[in-house]
């Protein structure tokens, strides 16, 4: 029997950030934190809350800048650093001194931090087609193919991309969900679509200043992007056992990625799912829930 899901909860952060999340399952039990990506929000998650609420504490929080937590207005706020404190901080909040981390897409971009700085707060990893920062960087620099396909995050940065992105009742939106794979996603339809579209609805600018905000996007003559950055590979070691579930159609982040992430983790395993998009945890939610099952009983 599906865990029933509570929608309506807040934390207040002592680092002043009120953070909106769902949870389902009981508080004490090994928390298992769930975060999504662009354009999301916690919904997401619903899949794996009901799954999971029943021997965890699952919860998905609303990253801040999407849908009901705060949004703050300084675009410096949208730092990773300062995305990562909050995971931290929402953990602390719940009474939790160490916790399951589940990522997607930009949540992924954060989980990847989290586990780079704050191991000893991490009991697993595991995400779902999300880059390793310093694979991704290198791609960005090195790989025209990626740098091609990678084209959408400079688009994003500009400025009025969210404007562009609300015209016409969120269509453009619509074509992100869709157009990332190679059919409209029959997913996206009645319900969660209205969802989503009341989650767009209350603001796309926090979202979108993610992007603005990552020196991580495609090199422009006004912005070198990753051209500037000069990385130590052993300073992006992932010292948690990490498990990465990959769907191979994903047209933005294509599974060329993953070569080399064996030699920045420890302990790492690798799940293929060549016919699934970038929306995997969407298309096929019955299969990522057993294959974060049995990740967890390793």
């Amino acid at each position: 029997m599906p865990a029933s899901i509570q929608s309506d909860q807040f934390a207040q952060l002592s680092n002043g950030t009120k953070l909106h999340y769902a949870s389902a399952g009981q508080q004490g039990k090994p928390l298992i934190l769930f975060v999504h990506g662009f354009p999301e929000f916690w919904y997401e998650w619903h899949a794996q809350l009901e799954e999971f609420g029943g021997d965890y504490f699952a919860v998905a929080p609303d990253l801040r800048g999407f849908n009901l937590s705060d949004m703050p207005a300084d675009l410096s706020a949208y730092k990773a650093k300062h995305i990562v404190d909050d995971l931290r901080l929402l953990a602390q909040h719940l009474g939790y001194e160490k916790f399951v981390l589940v990522a997607h897409d930009w949540g992924g971009a954060i989980a990847w931090n989290f586990a780079i700085a704050l191991p000893q707060l991490l009991h697993k990893l595991i995400i779902v087609n999300s880059p390793h920062p310093y694979l991704f960087m290198k791609a960005l620099a090195t790989d025209p193919a990626q740098k091609a396909s990678s084209e959408y995050m400079n688009w994003l940065r500009a400025e009025g991309s969210e404007a562009a992105l609300a015209k016409d009742d969120f269509a453009t939106m619509e074509n992100l969900l869709n157009g990332m794979g190679k059919a409209p996603a029959p997913w996206f339809v009645g319900e969660v679509r209205a969802k989503y579209h009341e989650c767009w609805s209350r603001g796309l600018t926090g979202g979108v200043n993610y992007y603005r905000a990552s020196p991580l996007h495609p090199p422009t003559d006004d912005h070198p992007g990753p051209l500037k950055l000069q990385l130590n590979p052993e300073d992006f070691r992932i010292k948690v056992p990490t498990r990465v579930i990959w769907g191979e159609n994903d047209m933005a982040l294509p599974k060329t990625l993953l070569d080399g992430l064996n030699e920045l983790i420890d302990d790492l395993k690798i799940e293929r799912i060549p016919e699934g998009t970038h929306w995997i945890i969407h298309e096929q939610p019955d299969r990522v829930n057993r294959l974060i099952r049995g990740f967890l009983s390793e």
